[in-house]
């Protein structure tokens, strides 16, 4: 099992729409290669989080790659991992703009920002823990291992 993150720039503002439209379009093709993990967006910014087999995270990353509503790729990790923490999750899409505002203070506080946008970390530890934190007072479903 696999687990890759990356974070990307937007081309252009978005908008939970936006998040809608790209968890629709890789459904089905996530679930096909039991795929899961977790996409935030900020209105500038893309990070997310993929689990599965090797072929299948490195073949969903290259099409990502190729994704027009994004730039600036940065390829965070592409790890070997014992357990999946997304297992029940499949795919979850948050707009981290569309957090309470005590929230996103206390995730700027502790991660940055960007123009004034949460910035999204680039080391994996530091993006599990954002994660987390959200999971935390967001009420996300809980990780399973295995």
């Amino acid at each position: 099992m696999y687990r890759l993150i990356y974070k990307s720039r937007t081309t252009s503002e978005i908008d939970w729409d936006t998040i809608s439209t790209i968890l629709n379009d890789c459904e089905k093709s996530n679930q096909e290669h039991e795929i899961g993990g977790v996409l935030l967006a900020t209105e500038t910014h893309f990070l997310q989080v993929l689990e599965g087999k090797y072929e299948d995270i490195n073949e969903t990353f290259f099409r990502i790659a190729k994704d027009p509503r994004h730039t600036d790729l940065q390829l965070i990790s592409f790890d070997v991992i014992d357990g999946r923490l997304f297992k029940s999750w499949g795919m979850r899409g948050l707009g981290v703009m569309d957090f309470n505002k005590s929230l996103a203070a206390m995730l700027k506080t502790k991660y940055g920002e960007d123009n004034g946008q949460l910035r999204f970390p680039a080391e994996q530890w530091l993006t599990l823990a954002m994660i987390n934190d959200i999971k935390m007072v967001h009420g996300l479903p809980e990780w399973k291992k295995g």
